[in-house]
């Protein structure tokens, strides 16, 4: 539970244009883990009781739909981890947060300073909305992206504009056209590679809207999937004292969505900002096997190409084999996901695959005949493709 807000944090949101009415609406979104939930992904339908939700759970299902990973932590991961069990009972049992940090540090060549961890990354992302937006100063994104920052500018009564993906840039985050639609926003909300479509907005592009956003906004970049794409990290223009926070989760390429953990990176004075509702709270106790895990995978050089290697190949063949039977893909995905059209509602797809015991993604309102697909291991893939055919014959 959050501590009560401070005089500070109340003359804060006030002087922002917030109102006494949204001080309980904050406390809940940053004080209630079951509240963050409401802000993430679909993926979370897991906490509901047995039954809920026919497409999540069943362990004879194959599961590609919550963009989670195929396999498991990286083993030296896994024994990092197993070897913290035995002092569960401890909070800090070996300096494992400052380890996570300095490893963080050393992989990204980035000051530990500009780094804060987190159990994964909704916290961060729902609470930069919270801190850079305000009822006078709006929240842009992308359309279809990542709904979380979406959900919390909703609860919070804050302007939202969505700017639709198109095929004239390749499916990427338009930049500029983001400026355009709000030129007085909060922040600027850039997922890329972007959830669902998978394609990666080129970093001279963010690198361009931080230099031509209006003062005072923050632009926030969601690098979730980035591991898949072996782009160029926006971490470089956190660097380079920019307006810019970064976000990272564990769940993704190191298969820790079960585990809680992620990192942003950005400066310490819009960190600070940040933190101003409710201390420490959220970044000071974690989870210590996570912590152990986290550290190790941040290191795993090769066995991150190789896991990349494997997604991409299973990747291709599912994308030549519906090539082959004339369904179109929104191209340009560098992700573990992709979206596909099926020229009808996408819900009755979900369905129809659910009774061939596949579990596909959802769609978006903009895109309705469309589902977002994961890419899971090639067995995966292959029952994915066998599952089509059937429903298609």
């Amino acid at each position: 539970m959050t501590a009560p807000l401070t005089q500070e944090a109340k003359e804060d949101l006030l002087e922002r244009g917030y109102s006494r009415r949204h001080f309980g609406r904050l406390t809940t979104l940053l004080g209630m883990s079951a509240a963050l939930t409401q802000f993430g992904s679909s993926a979370f339908a897991a906490i509901k009781a047995p039954g809920d939700d026919p497409f999540v759970g069943h362990p004879d299902m194959v599961r590609i739909g919550s963009n989670e990973c195929w396999t498991g932590p990286f083993p030296s991961a896994v024994t990092a981890g197993q070897a913290q069990v035995p002092f569960g009972n401890r909070y800090e049992p070996d300096h494992l947060r400052s380890t996570l940090l300095r490893t963080a540090s050393s992989v990204e060549n980035i000051s530990e300073e500009h780094i804060l961890p987190w159990p994964g990354s909704s916290d961060p992302l729902c609470r930069s909305v919270v801190t850079f937006c305000s009822p006078e100063r709006g929240l842009v994104t992308a359309n279809p992206t990542y709904e979380a920052a979406w959900r919390t500018a909703d609860w919070m009564k804050i302007k939202l504009t969505r700017v639709p993906l198109s095929a004239h840039n390749g499916y990427a985050t338009d930049v500029r056209a983001m400026l355009k639609a709000d030129p007085n926003a909060g922040a600027y909300y850039i997922c890329s590679p972007n959830n669902p479509t998978g394609t990666v907005t080129p970093l001279e592009d963010i690198a361009w809207l931080a230099d031509n956003k209006p003062a005072g906004s923050v632009i926030i970049v969601d690098e979730a999937y980035i591991h898949f794409s072996g782009a160029p990290s926006a971490i470089s223009l956190v660097k380079q004292g920019k307006d810019v926070i970064v976000l990272r989760t564990f769940s993704k390429m190191f298969a820790m969505a079960g585990l809680r953990l992620g990192l942003s990176f950005a400066r310490p004075d819009l960190h600070k900002r940040m933190m101003r509702y409710d201390g420490p709270n959220m970044i000071s106790m974690l989870n210590i096997v996570a912590l152990a895990a986290g550290a190790v995978s941040l290191t795993q050089t090769d066995a991150i190409k190789a896991r990349r290697d494997e997604m991409i190949a299973a990747r291709s063949m599912t994308f030549d084999h519906l090539a082959k039977r004339n369904i179109r893909i929104v191209p340009g995905s560098q992700a573990n996901m992709f979206l596909v059209d099926w020229k009808k509602p996408a819900s009755q797809m979900k369905t129809a695959f659910a009774a061939k015991k596949v579990e596909i993604g959802r769609n978006w309102d903009i895109w309705p005949t469309m589902s977002r697909v994961s890419v899971g291991s090639m067995k995966d893939m292959e029952a994915f493709c066998a599952a089509l055919d059937q429903i298609l014959a």
